[in-house]
């Protein structure tokens, strides 16, 4: 077996010579332990700010990494533009030839990826006028649909992620005037 220590003194010379020594040594211990708990109640709030901010940083990581193709998913819209303004042309004149089936296969290539990387056309056309998601470039008077409706779509709007990407670009109706 092996021998117990013992945390009482094994001698008289060891006790403490007074009782104000005794209480001189309780109030050292008190301090002790309090700042013992106030070194621990500070370790664990550091550890859990610590973890806080490791989540807060993921959570922002994983924010930047889905909208990093934002910048050039932008830059990409205005060529989108362009083969929607040459199909339309090329339907104004009734040209279906390869030429503009080949515009539209590239057009339709494009809006693929675009979609592929989160990117979507905001569905404007005879919707109600919403300025988050619209902006508004002229008003006309309409006794067809009610005020504040999308009446055309001039820039096709596009979201990435739920996010705007840009607003489409719209008129809007009005009622009409009484004349």
């Amino acid at each position: 077996m092996s021998e117990q220590q013992t945390t009482e003194p094994n001698s008289p010379s060891e006790l403490p010579n007074s009782p104000s020594e005794l209480d001189v040594l309780k109030e050292q211990l008190r301090t002790a332990e309090s700042q013992r708990d106030e070194y621990l109640t500070l370790a664990k709030q550091a550890r859990a700010d610590f973890e806080n901010y490791q989540k807060r940083f993921a959570r922002d990581l994983a924010v930047e990494r889905q909208y990093a193709q934002t910048p050039l998913a932008g830059d990409l819209l205005p060529a989108l533009d362009n083969l929607d303004r040459a199909l339309d042309a090329a339907e104004k004149v009734g040209d279906k030839g390869p030429l503009a089936q080949g515009v539209a296969m590239v057009r339709n290539q494009l809006l693929d990826v675009l979609r592929r990387h989160g990117v979507k056309p905001i569905d404007a056309a005879n919707k109600p006028f919403d300025p988050n998601l619209h902006q508004a470039v002229m008003q006309q008077p309409s006794a067809d649909v009610p005020p504040q409706t999308v009446l055309t779509v001039l820039e096709q709007g596009y979201t990435i992620h739920e996010r705007v990407l840009r607003p489409a670009r719209v008129i809007v109706s009005t009622k009409p005037t009484s004349e």
